[in-house]
């Protein structure tokens, strides 16, 4: 079953309180950094997927000015907030699914929290377009919450609203990595914060290949 439309429903009607709780990203900035040394040319081209208010557009903009930034989302109050955020920014709806489809190519792509709400299936066709999609030597940021890929099912926020939430094991995401050329610079768990036992991973991976688009 695709849970895309229920999710993308939701995320739309909560868009401004996902900003007012989530707008600060200072847990994950020094994986950003890191991301960011990972990405020398001046002017680079990025593409951010699932951008959400633009919580992480701003602060990669803050802290490299010179980055040249699609970010794409599929909810459009999202896409207002963020626009509003980051004026200095490029925006499109776009589905994270469909960066098969792009035919610009990118020196980065940053795609934070956007897995939850993929199956594994997805996540394979995900790094599978990014490897085709990025530049040689191009820098991918994926970050998740870590848990069996069993325990994925419908989770109840604070609103008491139902989203289908996916988890993911470093283990299946790091072989995807490899086998499409990428080779993980930096691994790193964190708790989150909020409770529930919930463990965020981050992964930073690089393109070793040029990889035929298809």
């Amino acid at each position: 079953m695709d849970h895309t439309v229920n999710t993308v429903a939701i995320f739309d009607k909560l868009a401004r309180v996902y900003q007012d709780k989530y707008m600060d990203t200072s847990l994950y900035h020094a994986s950003f950094d890191q991301f960011c040394a990972y990405i020398p040319e001046p002017e680079a081209r990025v593409l951010e997927l699932a951008c959400g208010p633009g919580n992480i557009t701003r602060y990669l903009l803050n802290k490299r000015p010179d980055l040249k930034i699609l970010s794409t989302d599929l909810a459009p109050q999202m896409l207002e907030l963020a626009r509003t955020n980051n004026p200095e920014a490029t925006f499109r709806l776009m589905d994270c699914r469909d960066i098969g489809k792009l035919s610009e190519q990118y020196d980065a792509l940053m795609c934070g929290f956007a897995l939850p709400y993929l199956s594994r299936e997805e996540v394979l066709s995900l790094i599978a377009d990014a490897s085709r999609i990025l530049e040689p030597g191009g820098v991918l940021y994926l970050s998740t919450m870590e848990d069996d890929y069993s325990k994925s099912g419908m989770r109840s926020g604070s609103t008491g609203d139902s989203l289908f939430v996916y988890f993911h094991e470093a283990a299946f995401l790091a072989k995807a990595l490899g086998d499409h050329g990428f080779q993980v610079l930096h691994m790193h768990h964190q708790p989150f914060p909020g409770g529930d036992n919930i463990t965020d991973l981050i992964i930073i991976a690089q393109q070793q290949h040029a990889w035929h688009r298809r």
